[in-house]
């Protein structure tokens, strides 16, 4: 089966599910806060709340470099596996919790099971596609964690019509029972090098478990890739957490209706980047070799007017049509870090340098959310966010100077 032409996209749709439930899972406990307060008194306070939230974010992302490292030494599928139905059975067991300890302790599990996915999916991913499809088999992957943030919020409906408990109780079984389909129908990617060096020379593939972290580290050319990921995740996440108080406030709209104009624009132009910077890189970088650059560049530049638009607009074609070019421009950016990645790092390393990718760009959101709360009670959040763009331009600017991949699949 792993031999069919096919099968790489099996991949990519088997692996689009599991991203779906990964954001999916995390996000449904934002939206039932309501309904959870009424039976654990300790969720009344908003500190308590965003305890619950913040041990995720930090423990998600310092184990996302050792996830990366865990990732390139183990089979990927089991990890996979193991990480889906470790993350489901917590979400199953958060239905039965019935104090703010046992919450705050299993929102702590989740952000450690669900960190490693994502390094050993995209480097999965990565493996069976070829740079003719790469950026397009990553960004339709991505979709799927769009598609997770967005159905969350389904959670909040079947807490209203019949409990929070059920709401984790039903999500948490389906992603047990989709473990077991990929323990049927995911296959690790076969590398029949490897394998012949090592049944021929064992004594030469015995490398310390950190010797690909310390080649990253000292690869220049990781670094400026580490810096121009980190620096547009400060917009990511601050679109993520605070557009919709933004909408509500430049629009004069109630939150109920600012949360969904928000999250339904993101979420389609996203949809639209990612596809569209797909296929544009996958096509370019047969004739350039910076065709990845130059795509990804093109989606940072449409961020730069969009987060000023964002943050000064007050009518609703501009504040619209803004989020939309942010959407789209993010999209293709987002569709082309592992591809990029790839032009410059071995496959060897290549979930561990994501797993640092993924531990800044987690960290810059942290501190973007929390900066931006600030400006937010300040009634500065319109500003702040319009002074990003600058912040954008400068990583664009270190992108297109520093970044010169000299082949379209690095395998050393």
């Amino acid at each position: 089966m792993t031999k069919s032409s096919r099968y790489p996209w099996v991949v990519v749709a088997l692996l689009w599910v599991v991203a779906l439930l990964n954001y999916m899972d995390r996000q449904m406990l934002s939206t039932m806060k309501p309904s959870m307060q009424v039976d654990i008194p300790a969720l009344q306070t908003a500190a308590n709340f965003g305890y619950l939230m913040a041990v995720f974010l930090w423990i998600y992302g310092l184990m996302s470099p050792l996830s990366g490292i865990i990732a390139d030494k183990v089979n990927r599928k089991w990890l996979i596996v193991g990480s889906l139905f470790v993350w489901s059975a917590v979400t199953f067991a958060m239905g039965y919790a019935s104090t703010f300890t046992q919450l705050y302790w299993l929102r702590a599990l989740m952000g450690v099971s669900e960190a490693l996915y994502i390094p050993a999916g995209l480097s999965l991913i990565a493996d069976y596609h070829t740079s003719k499809s790469r950026s397009l088999a990553i960004g339709i992957h991505m979709t799927g964690l769009y598609m997770g943030q967005a159905l969350g919020g389904f959670g909040a409906t079947i807490a209203d019509e019949f409990s929070w408990q059920q709401a984790f109780h039903s999500f948490g079984i389906v992603g047990i029972i989709y473990a077991l389909v990929l323990i049927i129908f995911l296959k690790e990617k076969p590398v029949v090098a490897a394998q012949v060096t090592q049944q021929l020379h064992p004594e030469k593939t015995k490398t310390h478990v950190f010797k690909g972290l310390g080649l990253l580290l000292t690869n220049i050319s990781f670094w400026i890739i580490l810096i121009y990921f980190a620096v547009p995740s400060l917009p990511g996440w601050g679109v993520k957490n605070w557009l919709p108080t933004l909408f509500a406030e430049n629009l004069g709209i109630d939150m109920s209706k600012a949360g969904p104009l928000s999250t339904i624009t993101i979420a389609t132009s996203s949809f639209i980047g990612v596809i569209a910077g797909g296929i544009l890189s996958d096509r370019w970088v047969q004739k350039n070799l910076r065709g990845r650059i130059y795509t990804s560049a093109i989606g940072l530049t449409l961020t730069i007017p969009a987060l000023i638009l964002i943050g000064y607009g007050h009518s609703l074609f501009h504040i619209i049509g803004a989020a939309f070019c942010f959407g789209v421009g993010f999209g293709m950016f987002d569709a082309n870090n592992m591809p990029i990645l790839c032009q410059f790092v071995s496959r060897k390393y290549r979930a561990t340098a994501y797993g640092l990718m993924n531990m800044v760009g987690v960290f810059a959101g942290a501190f973007i959310t929390d900066l931006l709360g600030k400006s937010t009670d300040k009634g500065n959040l319109g500003k702040d966010f319009a002074m990003l763009a600058g912040i954008v331009l400068i990583a664009l600017l270190i992108q297109l100077t520093l970044l010169k991949p000299t082949t379209n699949d690095f395998t050393e």
